[in-house]
């Protein structure tokens, strides 16, 4: 076996992280306790992560406003782009995961006694979330209409983004603007002093003699 053979070369994997398998529709172990709705983890201290692609050339980015998207619309999302990209090859990439546990009760059931039994899996997306990633030999055409398909499947508004966009803090996107210009107030504040004349500090001595109850 000779040393240049690729057997013997260090081949790097695609990724350095070990490989989990799972379900990204549910989490691997149940809850110990019942999550309450609760509120997407919106950045609002000028963060940009989760808003640009990782590995894919196209994404697909909520734009409107942060919600839970139940686990049955993110897979009707997902199965709306294999039936678009059937016979192509490809691989999608899913930048979410519904481990947020939905309790409710049933109807005409009076206040209290509990929670309620569990009804379906969630996940909370925040606003610019980018949900999916796809990479592969397909054109982009191909792709947006793909991803069209899979925002009239889920709740909310989405918009297609592609590799090398700019980040998105809040709904606010980098494009010619950078972080710092964004975090500086909008209007300069003046730096206005008054200034300050010998009259103003000193009285004449005639004037003390006037005011003075003596006099």
């Amino acid at each position: 076996m000779t040393p240049n053979s690729p057997s013997t070369k260090s081949q790097r994997s695609f990724s350095s992280s070990s490989i989990l398998y799972g379900n990204w529709l549910l989490p691997d172990e149940p809850e110990k306790k019942r999550s309450r709705k609760g509120r997407p983890r919106v950045p609002t201290g000028g963060s940009s992560r989760g808003t640009t692609l990782v590995w894919g050339d196209y994404g697909l980015r909520m734009c409107d406003h942060h919600r839970r998207v139940s686990a049955l619309q993110l897979k009707n999302g997902e199965e709306a782009i294999k039936v678009r990209l059937r016979g192509m090859r490809y691989r999608l990439y899913k930048r979410v995961c519904a481990n947020i546990g939905v309790y409710s009760s049933g109807n005409e059931v009076r206040m209290g006694k509990g929670k309620g039994s569990f009804d379906h899996w969630a996940s909370r997306i925040a606003v610019s979330k980018v949900i999916f990633e796809l990479k592969g030999d397909i054109h982009e055409k191909v792709a947006r209409d793909a991803f069209r398909l899979a925002g009239n499947k889920m709740p909310g508004l989405y918009e297609f983004v592609k590799k090398g966009d700019p980040a998105v803090v809040g709904i606010t996107k980098l494009q010619g603007i950078t972080m710092e210009q964004l975090k500086r107030p909008r209007r300069a504040i003046p730096l206005v002093s008054m200034p300050i004349t010998s009259e103003a500090v000193t009285q004449s001595p005639t004037a003390s003699a006037l005011s003075s109850p003596e006099a």
